[in-house]
């Protein structure tokens, strides 16, 4: 299969990067994203005897020389600023610099006061951070987050960009020029997704449609479709967008350098765009979360592949099993209760807990809920929300 037309150095250069990663699995890669592996193995070479420019015909970078001048340096700190948008500051300039292979890098304070003396320099009022705490898992494809950024109008029509982020390594996965935020739409882009980089163990989303209820159930059809998938769902706390804040930051940088003071035509321009920035965010972009590395250096692919063809759902010997109805009903032990619409049609596992009388509902391998036979027939509906963990469990060990 051919490279796609849309984007080929930003696929060759991936390629190439996630095959470098430590454990990487290059036949598995070169499925995923439908190359030979001699193929694979010709960017490689090249991107080994040449680097990132052996991957195009076009120049990528300037000739290097011993003795630049300080003009020379000005005129790169300003070369750098506007590539991108003038958004970066004067310590991703100097990482971005460094990485160029610059000697006698200027100090960040020296940066910024080029680009204050050149006039390229919003001066901002100070804001008061406030205490905070980072967390991150400990390795990729632990966790995923994935949100909407706020649509915003083209010259033909609306664009959603759907972002999808790994909260280890903070490296984009998707960056998708969406025309809505309904399910088909969605799964569409995030099976493109999978397929390239494998499945996480556990995505976070917020409340929105279309894996967010505005009924307050905690699970739809889509969050379903990753539970069978085997990726664990978990959801922010109601307006409080600082459960994702990895995304969320991610969303400022790419409004600040990709979306502002620009217009787009359609889906198809954004996209290219969006492309674009994604190969730089992962590959180039400094990130002080990182201590200046780019997130691919901290990046690998999933070694747990998307099945094309999902096995028949099974449980323990000892479960009772129960079909969801429509309505999102089960009956057990004479009793009816309520396990949610997402459900309909599937199949349910009640399994006998240490506690007499209390049943944990299972979907899988998660388990959704719990009912209790000790509460009066009128209240004996499934309180799915309550049994949920708050957030998402780390995965089973690896082995070698």
């Amino acid at each position: 299969m051919p490279w796609r037309e849309l984007s080929v150095m930003s696929q060759r250069e991936e390629l190439v990067r996630l095959a470098l990663a430590e454990g990487a699995n290059l036949s598995e890669l070169c499925r995923r994203f439908g190359v030979s592996r001699d193929t694979a193995y010709k960017w490689l070479g090249r991107y080994a005897a040449e680097g990132r420019a052996g991957l195009s015909d076009r120049s990528r970078r300037p000739h290097r020389s011993p003795a630049r001048s300080v003009a020379a340096v000005e005129a790169e700190v300003l070369r750098i600023r506007a590539a991108h948008n003038d958004a970066w500051g004067g310590r991703k300039i100097q990482a971005a610099m460094r990485r160029a292979g610059w000697a006698d890098l200027p100090a960040p304070s020296t940066i910024t006061a080029i680009l204050r003396r050149h006039g390229r320099l919003e001066e901002r009022a100070a804001e008061h951070p406030g205490p905070y705490q980072r967390f991150e898992r400990a390795q990729p494809n632990e966790l995923w987050q994935m949100d909407f950024k706020g649509h915003f109008a083209l010259a033909q029509g609306r664009c959603h960009p759907l972002t999808v982020l790994d909260d280890h390594s903070r490296y984009a996965l998707a960056l998708a020029a969406c025309a809505d935020e309904q399910d088909g739409t969605v799964r569409g882009r995030l099976i493109a997704v999978f397929r390239h980089y494998g499945l996480p163990w556990a995505m976070l989303m917020d409340n929105g449609s279309p894996w967010g209820d505005s009924g307050g159930q905690p699970h739809t059809v889509f969050t379903v479709w990753l539970l069978r998938l085997g990726v664990r769902v978990s959801h922010g706390r109601p307006f409080h967008p600082q459960t994702q804040g990895k995304d969320e930051r991610f969303h400022r940088s790419f409004k600040a350098e990709v979306l502002q003071g620009r217009s787009f035509r359609d889906l198809a321009h954004c996209q290219r765009a969006f492309d674009g920035w994604r190969l730089v965010y992962n590959h180039e972009r400094p990130h002080e979360a990182l201590g200046m590395s780019v997130p691919a250096e901290r990046y690998r692919a999933s070694a747990r592949p998307f099945p094309d063809t999902l096995p028949p759902i099974e449980y323990a010997p000892g479960d009772s099993v129960r079909k969801v109805q429509h309505g999102g009903w089960i009956s057990f032990k004479g009793r009816a209760f309520r396990i949610g619409k997402a459900f309909c049609g599937q199949p349910i596992a009640l399994r006998a807990s240490t506690e007499d009388g209390v049943f944990t509902l299972h979907f899988c391998a998660h388990r959704i809920g719990a009912i209790d036979l000790r509460a009066p027939p009128a209240c004996g509906f499934v309180d799915s929300a309550s049994a949920l963990p708050t957030t998402p469990q780390a995965p089973p060990p690896q082995t070698a």
